[in-house]
């Protein structure tokens, strides 16, 4: 009878163990299909099927819009007359005002023009010593000096030189980059690419290929989904960013399964788990 029990617990122990592996078996399959993320999924720039080819090589021409300025927008104004270019020179302002530009910049980490520059009100003017109010939103820097450079000849009767520049491109990095956060880049244009490389590129989980844009108008804000890993988005108008944009990357699914970003992961995780129950099986014999 006790030779009989011993035989049944061991069917009964053997009949769980092959469940419990075909269950393991099942698992690991499904780890290795589901949980691993592809390289399809990683790789910017890919000729996507049903879309127009763009081999390597080929020339893409594009349209850079011309950025119009808005509310809360800070530019720098640098009005120079005959006397001012021969004293300091035809780029440069009083040494002192340069020093504490870069000083100013420095310090603040956002726009170098913050503390010596013009902020564009809601009404959309700037205001100028002598001249007062000037309205530049929605207007380009070439159309803001045209107006700067008429409003103050009415003070000025000499030659005049008007420069009017933005303090860079300003733009946020949110959600699933390496180094998110707020940036300025001290250069006119910048690509997408320029900006992400700039926060440290994307995480392996990152969804590439439905990146939230959100962009301000003079009219207000829009949103924008834009896809990485289609080649065409070179020739898109989305290509450059624009300052004040923000953008937002959303995780993978495989987040949420808590799956490895690669097999090597995938199968650490599985392993560990596998480890993990044979313990506990061991403890309850």
């Amino acid at each position: 009878m006790f030779k009989f029990a011993q035989f049944l617990r061991q069917k009964i122990k053997n009949l769980y163990m092959k469940k419990f592996l075909k269950g393991l078996s099942y698992s690991l399959l499904f780890f290795m299909a589901f949980g691993c993320i592809s390289n399809e999924k990683i790789i910017y720039l890919q000729n996507q099927e049903g879309n127009t080819v763009i081999e390597d090589g080929e020339l893409i021409t594009y349209e850079i819009p011309d950025y119009k300025l808005q509310y809360n927008d800070i530019i720098d104004v640098n009005i120079q007359t005959v006397d001012d270019l021969l004293q300091f020179g035809f780029n440069n302002k009083p040494p002192q005002m340069n020093q504490q530009m870069g000083n100013v910049s420095a310090q603040s980490g956002g726009d170098i023009y913050y503390m010596t520059g013009y902020s564009v009100d809601q009404k959309g003017n700037i205001r100028l010593p002598v001249v007062g109010d000037i309205q530049v939103k929605d207007k380009t820097l070439e159309e803001a000096r045209i107006v700067i450079e008429e409003s103050m000849r009415t003070f000025v009767k000499s030659e005049l030189y008007v420069k009017v520049k933005l303090g860079g491109v300003r733009y946020s990095a949110l959600g699933e980059f390496r180094r998110p956060g707020k940036f300025t880049v001290l250069q006119d244009r910048m690509t997408i690419f320029e900006a992400i490389a700039n926060a440290g590129d994307l995480t392996t989980v990152a969804k590439r290929d439905e990146i939230l844009l959100i962009r301000q108008y003079p009219e207000g804000t829009r949103l924008h989904r834009i896809n990485l890993l289609d080649r065409q988005i070179v020739a898109s108008p989305f290509y450059f960013i624009q300052p004040n944009d923000q953008l937002y990357v959303e995780p993978m699914k495989v987040r949420e399964t808590g799956t490895g970003e690669n097999t090597a992961q995938t199968l650490a995780l599985v392993f560990a788990g596998i480890s993990s129950v044979a313990l506990i099986l061991n403890l309850l014999k």
